[in-house]
């Protein structure tokens, strides 16, 4: 990715921090693996500043929209506070396979690791941390709907192992969804945006709202559950 496309992706900056639309199929930082992850290319987003901007939190590699990235220490310490004390709301589209049979809803189900060997996989556990989603259909179609979903926590792949565990996956999922998506490689990417996310980050002034427009890859799925394209809703 060069500079100029990296900076494309801004969807907010200010002082102390920037909001960017992350792409689908990046990791945000780098593997014990190594390989091409987005914090390579934050360098580019200084504006100035003595050093590059640092994540504030974390976007699965295959989900896209928005990241909200501190400028420097003192805003990485207030937004580590706004997060872990659940005051950033988000907002996430997902298509999912199937659909609830209900147009709203809330899941309370709490999760554990999956296992020693799975990495951060994670699985419904009655004695794990607690995790609430709140979710809404927001247009169907023919084996899918279209649903914007808000974490009231932060859990690793928590949209991702609610929506599986409440019998509609999101669509491309290649961990917890149809184990098709595992083993064709033709498999739909992951259909997960975080569309929208709301910071308090001034502490006396209004919170900054910022929405990340649909990628590429779910727009076709979106529009078959009856979005318009339109960016502004």
């Amino acid at each position: 990715m060069s500079p100029e496309e990296i900076e494309a992706r801004i969807l907010h900056r200010d002082g102390m921090m920037l909001i960017i639309d992350k792409p689908p199929g990046v990791p945000v930082h780098r593997g014990p693996k190594g390989g091409e992850n987005l914090e390579d290319y934050f360098d580019a987003l200084r504006f100035g500043l003595p050093r590059p901007p640092a994540l504030a939190h974390r976007l699965d590699k295959d989900t896209s929209g928005c990241l909200v990235l501190g400028r420097h220490r003192k805003a990485l310490e207030r937004l580590g506070q706004l997060f872990k004390r659940g005051e950033v709301d988000k907002i996430y589209w997902a298509v999912v396979q199937g659909g609830p049979p209900a147009d709203e809803g809330f899941i309370d189900m709490p999760l554990g690791r999956l296992d020693a060997t799975r990495g951060w996989w994670m699985k419904p556990d009655a004695n794990g941390l607690p995790a609430q989603t709140r979710w809404r259909v927001l247009g169907r179609a023919p084996g899918l709907a279209f649903l914007a979903l808000e974490p009231l926590t932060g859990r690793t792949h928590q949209l991702r192992v609610h929506c599986a565990s409440s019998g509609f996956p999101i669509l491309g999922d290649p961990v917890y969804g149809a184990r098709e998506n595992y083993t064709n490689p033709a498999a739909p990417p992951l259909h997960l945006h975080a569309r929208e996310i709301v910071v308090p980050m001034a502490r006396n002034g209004p919170p900054t709202k910022v929405r990340a427009p649909a990628p590429a890859h779910m727009r076709d799925a979106l529009m078959q559950c009856g979005w318009d394209g339109n960016e502004t809703r």
